[in-house]
């Protein structure tokens, strides 16, 4: 039996969850899970459900609009693998990681292929069957490389596009060419401790508490909505090569995680935050 994933976003008011199930119930289909979240501060309702059953598209969303508060946000997604392009540079713990889940079974995704700016990572990939592009930024203009990018991009036409440790900063024509699409890992330090090496400045600064932050991006860099976190505690006796271990640790976990609730459609934006059901 075919399931779908509803998506509401809408204004809170009285008898929202009934007027749904009533609807469902009368096309015949059954809610196989459920979770739904209100904001008292904005009044805003949130609602996943998980249904079953043969219907119609068109008709379904027709009657929940009509049940449902004006501006209300509706979407019918059939649940089915989303096909995902990775961008990388030359780090592997994060990209690696995501192939081992992938081959494993662990991830609800097609992994299209990579993108990266070097070719360090090409042996890796292909050991996987997928495909390595290496679009050089040497010598290029940041725009003149990123249209490249794009380009390569949209012809695999992902629903989902996940930067593993991509180190180049992005222009806003490419957050506007996949709005809240783009998934990122950063460590937990920024802004406090930005540049190169940070686990190196976190241990002179002797951090106790070591994260990793997965987000979308958009035109402010690293200030998205966040998606996922998570830290690790250290202590004096780390050295930095010890602290960039265990963050690296945390980054590979925290972006399978935020990308598996994404895959699973269970992530709201509003404003710059996100609502998890």
């Amino acid at each position: 039996m075919k399931e779908y994933i509803l998506l509401i976003d809408t204004f809170d008011a009285k008898g929202l969850v009934y007027n749904v199930s009533k609807v469902l119930f009368a096309n015949n289909l059954n809610i196989e899970q459920n979770a739904e979240y209100v904001d008292k501060e904005t009044n805003k309702f949130f609602m996943r459900t998980v249904i079953s059953g043969d219907l119609n598209e068109n008709i379904l969303l027709k009657e929940l609009t009509e049940v449902l508060p004006k501006e209300s946000t509706i979407k019918l997604n059939k649940k089915s693998k989303k096909n995902i392009v990775i961008l990388a540079t030359k780090e592997s713990h994060v990209l690696g990681d995501l192939l081992i889940r992938y081959i494993d079974g662990e991830l609800d995704a097609n992994i299209q292929a990579v993108i990266a700016n070097h070719d360090y990572l090409q042996d890796l990939v292909e050991k996987f069957n997928i495909p390595f592009h290496c679009i050089s930024a040497e010598n290029m203009e940041r725009e003149d490389h990123e249209n490249l990018v794009i380009e390569k991009i949209n012809e695999y036409n992902p629903e989902l596009i996940v930067l593993a440790k991509y180190m180049r900063i992005l222009t806003p024509k490419f957050v506007e060419t996949y709005p809240r699409k783009v998934l990122n890992i950063h460590h937990s330090f920024l802004p406090a401790f930005i540049g190169a090496n940070p686990y190196k400045q976190a241990h002179h600064r002797g951090v106790k508490i070591i994260g990793a932050t997965a987000h979308y991006v958009t035109d402010d860099l690293d200030e998205g909505p966040i998606i996922s976190q998570d830290v690790v505690r250290v202590d004096h006796t780390y050295s930095w090569q010890d602290m960039r271990r265990a963050g690296r640790n945390v980054e590979k976990v925290v972006l399978s995680n935020a990308l598996q609730l994404l895959l699973e459609d269970k992530v709201f934006v509003y404003g710059n935050k996100t609502v998890v059901l």
